[in-house]
């Protein structure tokens, strides 16, 4: 059974008619995640997130979600990830391990909608990030960009049996398919995409190409901006939000991204150039 879906039986009216028939919905359960630290040499637990998730690539989703908001950056820190049962999950840091302790201190209610809930302003949403250039050394074809979408549908399995989920998929500089992650959460695609790139080492991410199957939203740049993707392409619109942060952290954002059209909202590095 895929964990992601399930199967009900419901009424469909067509034709004139109400008939029975099958279908599959995108499962949405909450997931608790906590961390496991030394503090003055003594093992403290604490429980850091309740999001409502998509179940699958839990321990992708926990380490993505801590390294985009700025609680753990390096994945050598890491000790191990136990999963007590299917909805808690625990990231257990080495001893050695030194954090800021200020950044733990809020508890976190994230709804599938919404990735930034409970926090109490703009400037608490903001995760420290040094503004460094991460400006890839290399150009990209508008005609590369025209492509993503229709790779990322070949590939977006459960989205196609439910239309329930969002997508979020990284592409290499050539246009490569390197990773697609699926939530009925957007940021939590975004979080599983990240925690996977980051527990694989592939950082930096400074030549690749981030697409989104929605809109283009404040919390999605924000993580971008955490693992220095420079150029996000979404199929949907973004939010003033999302393009002042993108022009404040110099990323190329790309809306409204069709088969043969887009819109370019922010091209800080001038990256996009004609063939």
């Amino acid at each position: 059974m895929n964990p992601a879906i399930e199967k009900i039986h419901i009424v469909k009216f067509t034709d004139q008619k109400l008939n029975p028939y099958d279908d599959t919905i995108s499962i949405e359960e909450p997931l608790e995640i906590s961390l496991v630290y030394f503090n003055e040499g003594k093992k403290t637990k604490k429980n850091i997130s309740i999001t409502m998730r998509t179940p699958g690539q839990d321990d992708a989703l926990a380490i993505g979600f801590l390294f985009t908001e700025g609680i753990i950056s390096d994945f050598e820190t890491v000790d191990k990830i136990s999963q007590t049962n299917e909805n808690e999950i625990s990231i257990h840091l080495k001893e050695n391990c030194v954090i800021d302790l200020s950044k733990i201190e809020r508890h976190f209610y994230t709804s599938s909608s919404c990735g930034v809930c409970g926090k109490s302003s703009i400037d608490s949403i903001r995760v420290a990030k040094p503004r460094v250039s991460i400006a890839p050394q290399v150009k990209f074809s508008p005609t590369l960009f025209l492509s993503l979408n229709e790779k990322v549908r070949t590939q977006q399995s459960v989205f196609e049996s439910t239309g329930g989920l969002h997508a979020s998929a990284l592409f290499d500089k050539e246009g490569n398919l390197i990773s697609l992650f699926e939530d009925v959460g957007r940021h939590n695609a975004l979080d599983k995409l990240i925690g996977d790139a980051f527990s694989k080492k592939l950082f930096p991410l400074n030549e690749h190409v981030l697409f989104l199957s929605g809109r283009a939203s404040f919390e999605l740049i924000q993580k971008a901006v955490m693992a220095e993707i420079p150029v996000i392409c979404a199929l949907g619109a973004p939010s003033s939000l999302a393009v002042s942060l993108a022009k404040e952290y110099q990323i190329s954002l790309i809306g409204f991204l069709k088969n043969n059209s887009f819109n370019i909202y922010c091209d800080a590095y001038n990256l996009l150039t004609s063939d």
